[in-house]
C-alpha cells in the first residue's frame, strides 16, 4: 500500500468519513504547504502529552490539572449531574449556555445490534453518584434514537437503588430534539428547549 492509500485508509476510520471524503482530505494535504502539514503533525503528536481525561467527568481536556475546569468550578451547580454519551455532546450543551451543572461522559450508547455495553463507564458513574451527597438530579441527555432510549432505560434501572434510598430525581431531556437527532448537531435553542422540558 503506498503512502496516499495508507493515509486515505486511516482517514476512513474516522466516524462518518467514507472513502471519497477520506480521499479529499489527502488531496487537500497534498496541496497544502509543508508548514501547514507540520502544524497538523505537531497538533496530533501533542494530543498524547497535552490532553488528559478528567477522572471526575471522564471528558478529555487540555488543561494543566488532572481535574477539568468544569469539575473544579465553584460556579457549577453541584446538585445537578448530566450524563452524556460523548465529549461532542458535552461541548454542544456547553455552547447552548443553558446548563450550569456538572457532567459525566458515559463513552457511548448501548448498541442494539449486539446489546453490548462493556465499554460504557457505568461502574464509574455509579461510584461517582454514590460519592456525591449533594446530588439532587441526574439528567440523562442521550440522542433521541433507539440506542439513546435503551441506554437511558438501562441507567434508570442501574440507579434505582439511589432513587429508593434518597430523594434523587432522574430526568431525561424533553423532545425539543426530534427523534433520531444527535445532540452534537443540535442548535443552542433546540438544546435549551429540550433542557427546559425535561421530565
Amino acid at each position: 500500500m503506498d503512502t496516499i492509500e495508507r493515509l486515505t485508509s486511516l482517514f476512513e476510520r474516522f466516524p462518518g468519513i467514507g472513502p471519497r471524503q477520506a480521499g479529499r482530505f489527502v488531496q487537500f494535504l497534498l496541496r497544502s504547504s509543508p508548514s501547514m502539514r507540520r502544524e497538523l503533525i505537531e497538533a496530533v503528536q501533542r494530543l498524547g502529552s497535552a490532553v488528559h481525561q478528567c477522572p471526575e467527568c471522564m471528558r478529555f481536556h487540555a488543561g494543566e490539572e488532572k481535574i477539568c475546569s468544569i469539575c473544579v468550578s465553584d460556579e457549577r451547580g453541584k446538585e445537578f449531574l448530566m450524563i452524556v454519551a460523548s465529549d461532542a455532546d458535552l461541548q454542544a450543551l456547553e455552547r447552548s449556555g443553558t446548563y450550569h451543572g456538572l457532567y459525566f461522559v458515559l463513552g457511548g450508547t448501548i448498541s442494539l445490534a449486539n446489546e453490548k455495553s462493556a465499554n460504557l463507564r457505568i461502574p464509574q458513574l455509579l461510584a461517582l453518584i454514590s460519592s456525591r451527597k449533594e446530588l439532587e438530579e441526574v439528567v440523562l441527555a442521550f440522542p433521541a434514537n433507539p440506542e439513546g432510549d435503551a441506554t437511558a432505560a438501562r441507567l434508570k434501572n442501574e440507579m434505582s437503588d439511589f432513587v429508593n434510598r434518597s430523594s434523587l430525581r432522574i430526568t431525561t431531556l424533553g423532545r425539543g430534539l426530534s427523534t433520531g437527532s444527535e445532540l452534537e448537531y443540535a442548535d443552542p435553542e433546540t438544546i435549551k428547549n429540550a433542557l427546559e422540558s425535561r421530565k
